[in-house]
């Protein structure tokens, strides 16, 4: 069996088509010259008509190298480790299913991973870093660029941050000629020339297991014709912004609305410009899955859909304004930051009911052993040190140095996906690293400030699902019990 796993980063579940109408969830909707429309998925949204969706899914240990690290662990980050390299106690999904005869690939363009000493592709037989994403030192040349036609910086001290940033985000994008020059379609190429080396040349099609991470839709949020202005509000006249400076902006609340709820403006963006950037984010979405859809339909064609189990997922979402800050500028685990996609497509051997949505609670840590358990390799792992020992009878390399029995905090989801029960977990836990707890389960959510100064949060998800109304003063005792549950749980771990 084959496993091929699809990261788009930062992809919000309310920009999916497949989501709308789905776990409480309505998709934005755009109001623009052609009419009323909503972020266009098509190659998910028939991906999720193919296999299971899960309506539930929520982030876990954020933001982007955390998130990787549990999914790849399959165990808990947030209460343990910060934004940092894998330890040597990790004991990683591509090199398990190495230790299995799986041959392997990462193709990516999350210029993160790529940095000194993170190896992020530890353990896969092959790795391809597509250059040039956000602030990637790639194009380091003296070439003069635009830095101020779609961005704009805050006029205070942050600027001296920003601005080297923006320059150098614009000499990379300074290469894209054509669509196909963007980052989307160049991860897409690589992953397939990987598949075609491996099944069309060397004819294999059993025990591949491909990794492929793009990270659009992050931004900057600058997709080509016509997605640039596919989303575009009618009469809008303002400047296009790519890639606002993280930080505070106008409070905009719930995108559910059909008009901003903002009572002032920030002096940094307006609301008008705000719904611009969403857009611009939206088109990028749409860009991105038309980039994922060549790569599934090269899948199509190797005939490989038959043995092979296809994950599509996102590590979180990204503020627009929902409650004054646009991106990811603070700690706060609302939903347009933690409410993710998740799409499993089995293999047509593994008989399981079609267009089926799943509602339990799932989360990243999940991922890991579902994998397993599809492969039947079992959560029991042992993760083996071996190397150079003197003895006086064998050869002194790959010795037996020591071992120890790696726990994974995730569920398989096998049960969900055929339907045996209905939830694998009672509460959904997400975090940022010694800044942030939260819980929530079906009905609530409570934010944990891990600063003296900031008291818990409390908010119904049925009539508040876009976190907009704190009722801790009305639930004391609700929120009493979710937090000493939440302190429990990683008191367990």
């Amino acid at each position: 069996m084959n496993v091929i796993c699809i990261v788009n980063d930062s992809l919000r579940a309310d920009h999916c088509g497949c989501y709308h109408g789905v776990g409480g969830i309505n998709a934005v909707q755009y109001r623009t010259d052609e009419g009323i429309k909503r972020t266009a998925t098509p190659n998910l949204d028939r991906l999720a008509a193919e296999g299971v969706l899960f309506s539930h899914c929520y982030a876990e240990s954020l933001p982007t190298i955390p998130t990787r690290t549990t999914w790849w662990t399959g165990r808990v980050g947030f209460p343990f480790k910060p934004w940092q390299p894998f330890q040597d106690s990790d004991y990683l999904l591509a090199e398990v299913l190495w230790s299995h005869g799986y041959a392997s690939a990462l193709v990516t363009d999350v210029y993160h991973g790529h940095k000194p000493v993170y190896n992020v592709g530890r353990g896969f037989d092959t790795t391809v870093f597509v250059r040039g994403q956000e602030y990637d030192p790639w194009i380091v040349d003296d070439r003069t660029v635009d830095t101020e036609i779609w961005h704009r910086l805050r006029g205070d001290d942050t600027d001296t941050l920003w601005a080297p940033r923006f320059e150098q985000y614009m000499k990379n994008r300074s290469t894209c000629q054509t669509e196909e020059d963007f980052f989307a379609p160049r991860v897409t190429r690589e992953a397939v020339r990987w598949l075609d080396t491996m099944v069309n040349q060397k004819g294999r099609k059993d025990k591949l297991f491909l990794w492929v991470d793009y990270f659009d839709p992050h931004e900057p949020w600058d997709p080509p014709e016509p997605f640039w202005s596919m989303y575009k509000a009618a009469g809008y006249a303002g400047q296009d912004i790519i890639d606002p400076v993280a930080g505070t902006c106008t409070n905009i609340g719930s995108p559910s609305a059909r008009e901003s709820q903002a009572e002032s403006e920030h002096d940094y963006l307006t609301p008008d410009e705000i719904v611009r950037v969403r857009s611009l984010y939206a088109g990028e979405v749409t860009f991105t899955d038309k980039w994922v859809g060549v790569l599934l339909d090269y899948v199509r064609d190797l005939g490989l859909l038959e043995n092979t189990l296809i994950v599509w997922l996102s590590d979180h979402g990204e503020p627009f304004g929902e409650h004054g800050i646009i991106r990811k500028a603070r700690p706060w685990n609302y939903e347009e930051l933690v409410r993710i996609p998740m799409v499993f497509r089995p293999p047509d051997a593994l008989e399981v009911p079609n267009q089926s949505v799943v509602d339990g609670l799932v989360q990243p840590t999940d991922l890991f052993p579902t994998i397993l358990d599809l492969l039947g390799i079992g959560e029991n792992l042992t993760l083996s040190r071996t190397g150079p020992r003197p003895t006086e009878e064998l050869f002194p390399q790959d010795m037996q140095l020591g071992s120890e029995t790696v726990r994974l905090h995730g569920h398989s989801l096998l049960p969900l996906i055929r339907g045996e029960v209905n939830r694998v977990r009672d509460y959904a836990y997400t975090g940022h690293h010694s800044r942030s707890w939260s819980i929530q389960d079906a009905a609530w959510r409570l934010h944990v400030p891990l600063t003296d100064d900031e008291p818990v949060e409390l908010y119904n998800r049925g009539s508040d699902p876009y976190d907009q109304r704190d009722v801790v003063v009305d639930y004391g005792e609700v929120a009493d019990d979710l937090e000493l549950q939440l302190r429990r749980w990683v008191a367990r771990l």
